[in-house]
């Protein structure tokens, strides 16, 4: 989201440069969807994937559909939400024509809508496996009524959602037992939350305890945000926004950060203001 238009608007070699740190990092997997950049990041990724020495089989290309913006090349009188079978078909057709690629690796609905039908949602899907044009299919933003709904008809395999130590809704509304108990792949896109954006009661407590943390653990504030995050047992996988180099390298070593159950603790409480229950 962050390499185009909405953030650091990279050029074509500088994504390429991008691309290949990712994947000497172990980074191969790449998170898009059709509205970034205001429908522009999926072409400039995939203009930079074609110039580069990427090969497609090494990465994941993930992206998502179904929001719908006012903008100039689209006729929206309104932002809505659109699962009809024929527009996931063409979204996908057309993130497909952008990355320069025959697949995707993970398509996601975006965000729930009131108007979801899962029959229509189902048969589009089922067209797009079977067209070879989609591996797996999940969503985003959903809670677990809305995944059942869905999966009335057809399988939901990942659900990508906002998790961190200052946003954990879905820690606490089975959201995340949901992708443990149905074997759902976790996500949770921004991770490290509104720590570095928000001067808040709830961070200056955090931070006291990362004082003395990023010590023991001999790790940054990011990371031990992210080996927060990573504690939980149901798998989650970060989706780090940063297109900052240094900070793509940083994050990986978070995956060896082991937090003690009592650390892990005392951040929530300092982020709840509480001891708990």
């Amino acid at each position: 989201m962050t390499w185009g238009k909405w953030g650091k608007q990279h050029s074509t070699t500088e994504m390429i440069a991008l691309m290949n740190h990712c994947i000497e990092n172990d980074i191969t997997s790449f998170d898009h969807a059709d509205i970034y950049g205001d429908y522009t990041t999926e072409e400039d990724f995939g203009k930079a994937l074609k110039e580069s020495t990427v090969k497609r089989e090494d990465i994941q290309l993930i992206s998502k559909c179904g929001i719908q913006f006012q903008v100039k090349e689209r006729a929206n009188r309104v932002k809505h939400y659109d699962y009809g079978k024929e527009y996931i078909i063409w979204s996908v057709e057309r993130s497909l024509k952008m990355l320069q690629t025959e697949y995707l690796d993970l398509l996601l609905l975006h965000r729930p809508s009131p108007l979801m039908n899962p029959y229509e949602i189902s048969e589009a899907i089922e067209k797009l496996k079977k067209d070879g044009k989609i591996k797996q299919f999940g969503v985003s933003n959903f809670t677990p009524s809305q995944i059942q709904l869905i999966e009335k008809v057809i399988p939901v395999e990942a659900n990508q959602v906002e998790y961190s130590l200052s946003s954990i809704e879905v820690m606490n509304n089975g959201t995340l037992e949901d992708c443990i108990v149905n074997d759902r792949l976790a996500m949770s896109w921004s991770p490290l939350g509104n720590y570095f954006r928000e001067e808040s009661k709830a961070n200056k407590r955090i931070k006291k305890v990362l004082v003395n943390l990023t010590k023991k653990y001999n790790a940054t504030e990011d990371q031990l945000l992210l080996a927060w995050v990573l504690k939980h047992p149901s798998i989650i996988h970060p989706v780090v926004g940063t297109a900052t180099p240094e900070r793509l390298k940083m994050a990986m070593e978070a995956l060896y950060i082991d937090l003690e159950l009592q650390d892990w603790f005392a951040l929530l409480e300092a982020n709840e203001g509480k001891e708990v229950a």
